[in-house]
């Protein structure tokens, strides 16, 4: 954590043939770890399980956050919980029939709650839970792949988010996903944000070393936001 902004690592961007070494170092040196749960329907690419959550959980000793791009979220709740999760965040898109019921259900887990919203929808769209979050997740790209340009117009949906948490007293963390990197970490730092989540663009294109490359992008960070 730099200037009490935490950064949680995108596990779908990590070298897979050295996953145990790359969690070793992220144990040492992130907040948290990512976890990217997509079905090939709500977003057009499968990516992680909670098969692969439950290896993660023999080294990781930080916590792990599942993002649902899934359809059916309640398919993967308790799997991923199981498998050593402790924040769950599903879809708000994906909630709008049964949001009380998952938000229950996440809790009777022992898990953190947390929802995500996709860029085009607004922060009004959970207006009768947010006080009930422990996260809010608002992607400034669009779902399914690493790598995409940064959606400036989510810059004031943080903002509003930032300033809803503060005249409410809400307990939430405003965590961002999507292009979070040197070209966008002042804008999301000003606007709000509590928890980056670094992939590609942010942290492993660095250096093919990840102390090395976790050692530039701090380095950025805490140029760009002095």
């Amino acid at each position: 954590m730099i200037n009490n902004v935490a950064f949680s690592v995108s596990l779908m961007c990590m070298d897979f043939l050295d996953m145990k070494n790359q969690l070793e170092i992220l144990n040492k040196r992130a907040d948290y770890l990512h976890v990217d749960i997509m079905d090939g329907h709500f977003c057009k690419n499968i990516t992680l399980s909670p098969d692969l959550v439950k290896t993660f959980n023999r080294v990781a000793t930080i916590p792990m956050d599942c993002h649902f791009m899934t359809t059916n979220p309640s398919d993967w709740l308790e799997l991923s919980a199981q498998a050593g999760a402790q924040i769950l965040c599903p879809h708000a898109e994906t909630i709008n029939t049964d949001a009380f019921r998952t938000l229950n259900y996440i809790e009777s887990l022992g898990c953190k709650t947390g929802v995500v919203l996709n860029p085009a929808t607004p922060l009004s769209y959970i207006q009768h839970y947010i006080e009930r979050l422990d996260q809010i997740t608002i992607m400034t790209v669009d779902v399914g792949f690493a790598g995409q340009p940064f959606i400036p117009q989510m810059l004031k949906k943080i903002e509003d988010a930032a300033n809803l948490k503060v005249k409410n007293n809400y307990k939430y963390k405003i965590q961002i996903d999507g292009s979070c990197n040197n070209r966008t970490f002042k804008s999301l730092v000003d606007a709000g944000a509590d928890i980056l989540v670094v992939g590609s663009s942010g942290l492993f294109s660095r250096d093919a070393d990840l102390n090395k490359a976790f050692d530039l992008m701090e380095q950025d960070f805490k140029e760009l936001t002095k």
